[in-house]
């Protein structure tokens, strides 16, 4: 039995691939932007519900579990229904669905109260960069380490890497991400230490995750994609801690946005060693 709100006309139930071409429309009405097939990827990897009035798709919210850590994006309520409690049901779902997990989410400072009083906490910032790519030089890299194309033998080490990098478990995250993207692999003495990830996405392409041991490193590998990438619109979402910031915006890519990056149950615990410099994206970190 679909669930309702205290305004009865609205009702909710589980999102699914009929529903994708609704819920791109939303967010193409909030300038967002995600393409339809930017919708279908995230979907097929969780779990959505859309909330419903007289037939109409008029709100979204989804989560993804990742071992016993998970994230949640895609709320989006439309404009003429905001203030109603929509968005608080369809997060109300989507937290029944994730249980005690430890849960990330990204923040606008509009959506964040709201977060607060449902037991989120603010940890950081994330950082949004776009634009026109410039043709960004290599970085050096010290002796023994090199890039190199990603090889299919690499996907064991690519996911310990994204694995010790968020404290979070991205093995099927990878394997659906791996096969409609490029990835390029820092490797050295033959060991992987790192990697980067470009993928379409939006207006353009999407760098991310990088996963490096340094910010040095994870420059490299975002230079990296310079070359295929110049004169194209690219974005980048980096950690407020990343060191990247100038850097990008020498690089043709200016800060844009700025949200409070929240968890809820605790933080995952990340190896200190690694770091993920870039996210996949906002929704899924």
């Amino acid at each position: 039995m679909p669930s309702h709100d205290i305004n009865e006309s609205v009702t909710y139930r589980a999102m699914t691939e009929q529903d994708v071409p609704a819920a791109h429309a939303l967010s193409q009405a909030l300038r967002w932007p995600h393409r339809a097939e930017d919708w279908q990827f995230v979907l097929r990897l969780g779990t959505g519900f859309v909330a419903e009035e007289a037939g109409a798709v008029i709100g979204t919210g989804l989560c993804w579990t990742q071992g016993q850590q998970a994230s949640l994006g895609m709320i989006i309520v439309s404009s003429s229904h905001q203030g109603k409690g929509i968005g608080k049901e369809l997060m109300r779902l989507v937290l029944e669905v994730l249980g005690d997990r430890t849960t990330l989410l990204n923040a606008t400072p509009a959506g964040q109260p709201l977060y607060e009083r449902l037991g989120f906490v603010a940890t950081g910032t994330i950082h949004q960069h776009q634009g026109t790519m410039n043709a960004v030089g290599p970085v050096a890299l010290a002796a023994g380490e090199r890039l190199r194309p990603f090889e299919p033998r690499d996907i064991d080490a690519v996911t310990a890497l994204a694995n010790r990098a968020t404290g979070m478990f991205r093995s099927e995250l990878l394997k659906a991400l791996l096969p409609i993207a490029e990835t390029v692999v820092l490797e050295r003495n033959g060991e992987a230490i790192g990697f980067s990830i470009l993928r379409r996405f939006g207006r353009g392409h999407v760098i991310g995750p990088v996963v490096a041991p340094d910010s040095e490193r994870a420059k490299a590998l975002v230079a990296h994609w310079g070359a295929a990438c110049a004169g194209s619109f690219v974005r980048v979402d980096v950690t407020g801690t990343s060191g990247l910031q100038d850097w990008l915006a020498q690089a043709g890519l200016p800060q844009v946005d700025t949200v409070v990056a929240m968890a809820r149950n605790g933080v995952p615990q990340a190896d200190s060693t690694l770091q993920q410099f870039a996210l996949i994206n906002q929704a899924l970190c």
